[in-house]
């Protein structure tokens, strides 16, 4: 089956935003992390464009959208996305976001735009403040960053990268090795400067995701080193009708390390919101 498929170039205030639209029907937008662009979901599109409108594109400032002096502020984000949808008509939108993705989707799902449908948050909190989760995941997240963060230079050192996970190096070396071309493409982001940003705005409670009309799925890799895999419980605990799924033998990228079962999950929440 051939896919129509297009580029094109949405001109923002400081910027031009990279995107790629695939195939028919309703629409998927795709919001990647730090350590990707557009490029990171190709194994989603895939398997959606047959029957969906797939659109990805690259944050401000992550290539191939330009480059901005000092960096991208993630407060741009969600105006971002929002100036997209309305560039490419949607009025039918599913939005899945990995990782820095759930900091735009977050902020944007708040503005209530009544074409969105659904929200995937895989791998992230977004702008939600972790330090507020609710017990018993409050008091696990103390021994967590001491026993997980720490690892993360160890596996740099090793030319492991951590979104990736030890376990895609070892189990799929040449999957993991094209994670970490996609993220060599932005190389010359400062992401240290970046993550401080994101960081920065993480300043919602958890409560605040009760103001975000539609339905909401949470995806964890019970491995994740970067983001708690338990957060996702006790958000969703305190999100009328959210569901959560956890993916065992997967590390951060679950939608780059096990995209069979992550295209299966999600299609499956798509198919009970319609």
């Amino acid at each position: 089956m051939q896919l129509l498929r297009r580029l094109g170039t949405l001109d923002r205030p400081g910027c031009n935003i990279h995107y790629e639209v695939t195939g028919t029907g309703p629409a998927i937008v795709f919001a990647h992390g730090l350590g990707g662009n557009h490029l990171s979901w190709f194994q989603q599109v895939a398997h959606f464009a047959p029957h969906f409108t797939c659109v990805t594109f690259a944050h401000r400032g992550f290539a191939p959208s330009s480059a901005i002096a000092g960096g991208p502020d993630p407060k741009d984000y969600a105006a971002d996305l929002a100036a997209l949808i309305i560039h490419l008509e949607l009025d039918d939108v599913r939005v899945v976001a990995q990782s820095m993705g759930g900091w735009t989707a977050i902020e944007y799902a708040l503005t209530q735009p009544r074409e969105l449908k659904a929200l995937v948050l895989a791998g992230t909190t977004g702008t939600i403040n972790p330090q507020q989760i609710g017990e018993p995941e409050r008091s696990r997240l103390g021994p967590w960053l001491q026993s997980e963060f720490p690892k993360m230079p160890g596996l740099f050192a090793r030319g492991i990268h951590p979104a990736a996970g030890e376990r895609m190096s070892r189990e799929q070396p040449a999957q993991h090795l094209l994670y970490r071309h996609i993220d060599d493409q932005n190389a010359n982001l400062d992401k240290g400067t970046l993550g401080g940003k994101l960081m920065a705005a993480r300043t919602r409670p958890p409560e605040d995701l009760k103001k975000i009309r539609c339905p909401i799925l949470f995806i964890s890799g019970d491995e994740d080193i970067v983001i708690p895999p338990f957060a996702a419980d006790a958000l969703a605990r305190v999100t009328p009708g959210a569901r959560v799924k956890h993916i065992e033998d997967a590390g951060h990228s679950t939608y780059f390390e096990r995209p069979g079962r992550f295209n299966q999950i999600v299609a499956g929440f798509f198919e009970n919101t319609k």
